[in-house]
């Protein structure tokens, strides 16, 4: 259905070129989990122009900003900073200058845009009826800044109440949204699994304990996970993505290392996993007189929307593109670590399209070509000063 213009603000429209042109600048300087400083840096110092308390080195490059109204109650607003090993491929005045690394899904648009909100929010600072807590996140890619930032105190002095947070998403055009109550993203584990047997000559496997075969067996048992092991109303994915053994094409090896991801929504489930990959490889590697070792990481958790918090970024969302705009049943198996702040303090995470067919801004989440159509930039700004405003409920007058 063709997009309804958005309904943003004037305050919002007087910043839409200050958007592009952050959101370009920390797209050519694009920086790693935890080393975002030169992004820290240019954060704190607009925060500390525009009046905000700022706290700086939050988990080593976090940045948190505090923004006092007429009222205790305290929202939390949340955007990460850090960049992706990737080498950048299109060639646009704003590619990455740092080689080898690439804003490729979006955070250099999610920090440009909550430094808006910054600025909207400090001109209306009188009429606010509580307290704004601007959380600017490192490493959300890998390996997590947002529970060293809880750790630290991010959710502390003041304490926050409600937390919101956004995510460009490639699948969505630019004027359209995507939330929903419940799990939004999945948890995303790690396995790591070495198979050991007994080496030899090709010509004579009788001779060995062969861990390849085992370990192509246990690969291959462990998609029964899905398929005969977990409830089918309860989605899950198990991929292998790594997988070596042997250097030599007549040579049996003595081991094979293989490793993969399990996504999941249902936290029950995702406690059971461990024990169950377990049996399962077990079972399939010792069928060849193989043995095996395995380490299972629990990454970050499911990202789950509370439901009166999601109703709010809802009725924001219907009210700025209209109700048939606003995506309710969106969901990824792809992770995200907002999640660990959910899991603190009620909050809704959603969606902000940014895909662009016509002008070819089509490439998914991690790739070599990703690119926004920045004109989701003052759309996400809009959200989510909305979005603080009614959480903290009816301003006050001046």
């Amino acid at each position: 259905m063709p997009a309804r213009p958005p309904d943003v603000s004037s305050d919002v429209s007087r910043i839409a070129k200050d958007l592009t042109a952050w959101r370009r600048d920390f797209h050519a300087h694009p920086e790693m989990a935890f080393r975002e400083t030169r992004t820290a840096g240019a954060v704190a110092r607009r925060l500390r122009a525009l009046g905000y308390e700022v706290r700086e080195g939050v988990a080593k490059t976090g940045v948190v900003a505090v923004l006092r109204g007429n009222g205790k109650k305290t929202v939390g607003l949340r955007a990460d900073m850090d960049a992706l090993p990737i080498e950048e491929l299109e060639r646009k005045p704003y590619k990455s200058t740092n080689r080898g690394v690439m804003h490729a899904c979006g955070h250099d648009g999610h920090t440009a845009m909550m430094l808006g909100v910054a600025e909207v929010l400090a001109g209306r600072r009188k009429r606010l009826a509580g307290n704004v807590k601007l959380i600017f996140q490192p490493a959300e890619e890998s390996p997590g800044g947002a529970l060293p930032m809880i750790k630290a105190g991010a959710l502390r002095n003041p304490a926050v109440d409600e937390i919101f947070g956004l995510h460009l998403w490639a699948d969505f055009p630019v004027g359209r949204l995507g939330v929903r109550p419940g799990p939004l993203l999945a948890a995303a584990d790690k396995f790591e699994i070495v198979v050991t047997g007994k080496g030899g000559h090709g010509a004579a496997p009788h001779q060995t304990r062969d861990p390849i075969v085992a370990a192509a067996a246990a690969v291959g048992a462990l998609q029964a996970l899905s398929s005969r092991l977990v409830d089918p109303l309860k989605p899950i994915v198990c991929s292998v993505g790594r997988i070596h053994g042997g250097d030599a094409f007549n040579v049996i090896p003595d081991r094979v290392e293989f490793a993969g991801t399990i996504r999941t929504f249902d936290p029950k489930l995702r406690r059971r996993l461990p024990a169950m990959v377990r049996e399962i490889v077990g079972n399939a590697v010792r069928a060849y007189g193989a043995d095996f070792d395995l380490k299972y990481t629990m990454y970050y958790p499911a990202t789950i929307n509370d439901r009166a918090m999601t109703d709010v970024v809802r009725g924001v969302a219907a009210g700025l593109v209209g109700a048939g705009r606003v995506d309710t049943e969106v969901q990824t198996l792809g992770g995200e670590d907002m999640s660990y702040f959910l899991n603190e303090v009620p909050g809704c995470f959603f969606f902000l399209g940014c895909r662009n067919e016509k002008r070819g801004i089509v490439a998914p989440h991690h790739s070599n070509r990703f690119d926004i159509d920045e004109a989701a930039l003052p759309l996400g700004v809009e959200m989510l000063v909305r979005t603080a405003e009614r959480s903290l409920g009816a301003s006050k007058e001046e």
